[in-house]
């Protein structure tokens, strides 16, 4: 469809004090879900965080993978489960866990970004010893729980204008294993620790909605002391609860802005931080 220039020009317009308020900050993103499944939407993820760049927004891509773990599992004949929506992870799994996401899901962001005109930085989470965690428990096996977040090594990937693309395994503080993490709370644990600017968690939801199955009850902004009284009344529940306590702490903890959109909306991501807009629930 061709787009008439005026249009064009005032839709590009529009998006000058944006890229002010965002030169030089820090956006971490946390990529899942269907975004990261469907070809056309991974190709514009991976347009939107290069465009970003190239503009002086510092994006952290963070990731996990459990589909491709999923299938990793099946090849290998071992069966997936999960507690509490945790992946169980015995020391089979583990190996086949950092194989995935340190190996086959890191390193091909990496390439697409390099593909799209950008340059991606591939980091394990227990490079550089980044994150540190400990067991969670015994049911759960090397899950881990993040205890400690040294930042430096994204910082200066970021300094030196590449974007981390960051998996969510973790150092054990031990030392004597790496443990498998919940790539939410991995990255809110990092964006509260490189004090983002912005923290985006992708989704397959428009956001928080007052009726799930009702779009025009999408609630677009809230403060944290508003979410209280949601969760007991009901509106958030399920598997919204653990992503709506990443958002609330990740603001207590100094982050300015959180969002939580639908990765299924192409480009999205520039949606949400450069128009009037916006996307999804955002929580500050």
């Amino acid at each position: 469809m061709k787009i008439d220039p005026n249009i064009r020009a005032s839709i590009l317009a529009e998006a000058l004090p944006f890229i002010q308020e965002y030169e030089d900050k820090i956006v971490v993103i946390k990529y899942g879900g269907n975004a990261m499944i469907n070809e056309s939407l991974k190709e514009a993820v991976i347009q939107d965080v290069v465009l970003l760049n190239l503009i002086g927004i510092k994006v952290v891509l963070v990731h996990g993978g459990g589909p491709e773990i999923s299938d990793m599992l099946n090849k290998v004949g071992k069966k997936s489960e999960f507690i509490d929506g945790l992946r169980v992870t015995d020391d089979e799994t583990m190996d086949i866990v950092q194989m995935v996401l340190c190996g086959k899901v890191n390193k091909n962001l990496v390439s697409l970004l390099r593909k799209a005109g950008g340059k991606g930085i591939g980091i394990a989470g227990m490079d550089g010893n980044l994150f540190e965690a400990v067991r969670k428990d015994d049911d759960h096996g090397n899950v881990g729980e993040i205890v400690d977040v040294h930042p430096e090594i994204v910082l200066d990937v970021l300094e030196k204008g590449y974007i981390p693309v960051v998996s969510s395994i973790a150092a054990g503080q031990d030392q004597t294993m790496n443990y498998n993490i919940n790539a939410d709370t991995a990255a809110e644990k990092l964006a509260i620790a490189l004090s983002a600017h912005k923290f985006i968690l992708l989704t397959d939801v428009m956001g928080l909605m007052e009726d799930p199955n009702n779009d025009d009850t999408l609630i677009p902004s809230l403060t944290v002391s508003q979410v209280p009284l949601l969760m007991k009344s009901g509106v958030i529940s399920g598997g919204m609860i653990p992503k709506v306590e990443c958002c609330v702490e990740a603001i207590r903890q100094g982050v300015h802005t959180v969002n939580i959109q639908d990765g299924r909306v192409p480009h999205s991501i520039l949606i949400e931080i450069l128009s009037e807009d916006g996307v999804g629930t955002m929580f500050y």
